[in-house]
């Protein structure tokens, strides 16, 4: 089997894709997705998707993500965290400067993406051009901070704990505080510690990767991600489904009252077809045959 989700707690100092590929020779796969990598600089929870799986990385990476920061105020980088060269210098500001500034930084802002990110410019990773020393100015994207609180803060650090939407950086934010406190700052270590429901002390170190242990079921995705679905269907509707037959509201016994993604679970708990459902209507987004369905498990 190797339909599933894998938690990795990624070290520091280790990049995601090499985290990644240790995944991928455990299980004999090539199809390994991602949840949104990390900085080589930072650590904490990486969600791999397996095999069919992958069909869901965009949803894993919509999903609300919590992050532990250090940021250094006074120094500033050209990369925003300790592995880049220093570019400023400024002033250290106090804790309830610090605090005082944090309200303009909660709830949904513009911000602009780091020069050194993989946002591409002209076809072009953003950070290879900066690499090169060209100019890179991004344009600013909507994000959502929706917890940013000042944890602790031992001059010249702070440590910040931080929910934030999909497409935040936490670079960026350290930046745009120092900034409007008149100084410069870096992300000098970085943890993220939740990726939906999924938290970092259910994960394993990429080295300790055991599929026959820490391979989790497709039905644990769909229990901790808040905006998919989870449908029931008898004997008769899963033949239907394995034979690709369309799909009808009256096929199931609660049939989604919602439009959006919705995995289909047999009544053993396993994982039939990831269906979509616009404007009333049912379309398959993936169907797992039976000669490779894999033991989805019950929903968690």
């Amino acid at each position: 089997m190797t339909d599933g989700i894998v938690l990795l707690d990624k070290p520091a100092g280790l990049t995601s894709f090499r985290c990644l590929d240790r995944v991928k020779r455990a299980l004999g796969t090539t199809r390994v997705g991602h949840a949104g990598t990390l900085d080589p600089f930072a650590g904490g929870l990486l969600i791999a998707l397996t095999g069919r799986m992958t069909r869901l990385c965009p949803f894993a990476s919509a999903m609300d993500k919590e992050y532990v920061a250090e940021v250094t105020f006074g120094r500033g980088t050209d990369t925003l965290d300790p592995e880049g060269t220093t570019t400023s210098e400024g002033r250290i500001p106090d804790a309830a400067e610090i605090e005082a500034a944090l309200g303009g930084f909660r709830g949904p802002f513009l911000q602009s993406p780091p020069a050194y990110s993989a946002v591409h410019v002209d076809g072009q990773r953003a950070y290879q051009e900066a690499r090169r020393g060209k100019a890179v100015v991004l344009p600013p994207r909507p994000v959502t901070i929706h917890e940013l609180q000042l944890v602790e803060f031992a001059s010249p650090r702070a440590v910040f704990r931080i929910v934030c939407s999909k497409g935040t950086y936490i670079r960026s934010l350290a930046r745009d505080v120092a900034e409007a406190l008149g100084t410069c700052a870096h992300v000098s270590r970085l943890r993220r510690t939740r990726i939906g429901g999924f938290r970092v002390d259910r994960a394993v170190a990429p080295d300790s990767f055991d599929p026959s242990r820490d391979l989790l079921p497709p039905g644990a995705f769909f229990g901790a991600a808040p905006d998919l679905g989870t449908l029931r269907v008898d004997d008769g509707t899963a033949r239907k489904i394995r034979n690709g037959v369309p799909l009808r509201p009256r096929d199931f016994a609660s049939p989604p009252d919602r439009d959006g993604t919705h995995g289909v679970f047999s009544n053993t708990g396993q994982l039939l077809a990831i269906v979509e459902r616009q404007a009333g209507a049912l379309r398959y987004s993936a169907v797992f045959s039976q000669s490779e369905e894999s033991d989805g498990g019950e929903p968690a």
